[in-house]
């Protein structure tokens, strides 16, 4: 069994079990931590298949750090705010509930294609310039992801700000800054693993694509911008903060 039907399997069964749990419970506070549970496991079990060079332990220990960030992030969230109106509608719906986690599931594997199939090679080269490109993409994602994510958590930590939306730290440049970062965080991935690849082997680049068009199109930035708008469309400060404010890669207001 290769390391991408692994990682399929452990994504599977990691989101089966908190599935339960969470249709069982009627909650929604192990939602997000399924995902990034799952993405910490397969860096933990993935190397144990023979995969301990240096250049891929690394690349398996920057999966966890970014998973443990996000994870301990999104959980702190969830018991904050109790509950996740994005599954109103489906707690009642078993079938339903259940094809969200299968797809979450399929999507942790996606997303993983690059560093699985790292994780899976044998006679891997050493650390080399794209190692060190994709590195520091990945690093500057992690770092205004979490930039991002914590200034948005300070700011609707206060009871004047819950109702209100942010428009100061990197959030004046981007109206998504920590979705900018997590794109950033998988390109680099990719990048990291580009030595390693060869002819169909590229094909593992739907991982970042895939990750990319889901925030930019689907689950990510299109959910957000709707809820946005029906919460302060109605607000001139809000109108003119989303003229001005790029909505995904950082960039100076416009004028």
């Amino acid at each position: 069994m290769n390391a991408i039907d692994v990682s399929f399997l452990v994504a599977l069964g990691v989101n089966a079990v908190f599935f339960v749990f969470a249709a069982i419970r009627k909650t929604d506070v192990v939602t997000d931590l399924s995902y990034s549970l799952s993405f910490a496991l397969l860096a933990l079990a993935l190397p144990d298949m023979g995969a301990h060079k240096p250049v891929q332990l690394v690349a398996s220990l920057m999966v966890l750090l970014w998973a443990l960030r996000l994870g301990g992030y999104l959980f702190g969230r969830i018991l904050r705010i109790k509950v996740d109106h994005r599954f109103d509608e489906l707690r009642d719906r078993p079938l339903h509930f259940a094809r969200f986690w299968f797809l979450q599931a399929v999507s942790v594997t996606v997303i993983m294609l690059p560093v699985s199939y790292l994780l899976g090679r044998n006679g891997v080269p050493g650390f080399g310039l794209w190692a060190v490109a994709g590195i520091a993409i990945w690093f500057v994602g992690l770092v205004i992801e979490t930039i991002g994510d914590a200034q948005k958590s300070a700011f609707k930590g206060t009871a004047k700000n819950r109702e209100r939306f942010i428009s100061s730290g990197l959030w004046k440049y981007s109206r998504h800054p920590n979705y900018f970062g997590e794109m950033l965080v998988w390109w680099g991935l990719f990048v990291y693993a580009v030595p390693f690849l060869d002819g169909v082997a590229f094909a593992v680049a739907i991982g970042p694509v895939f990750l990319t068009l889901l925030l930019l199109f689907v689950s990510g930035i299109p959910l957000l911008e709707r809820s946005a708008e029906a919460k302060y469309g109605a607000d001139p400060a809000y109108r003119e903060y989303k003229r001005r404010t790029s909505i995904l890669v950082p960039l100076p207001p416009r004028d």
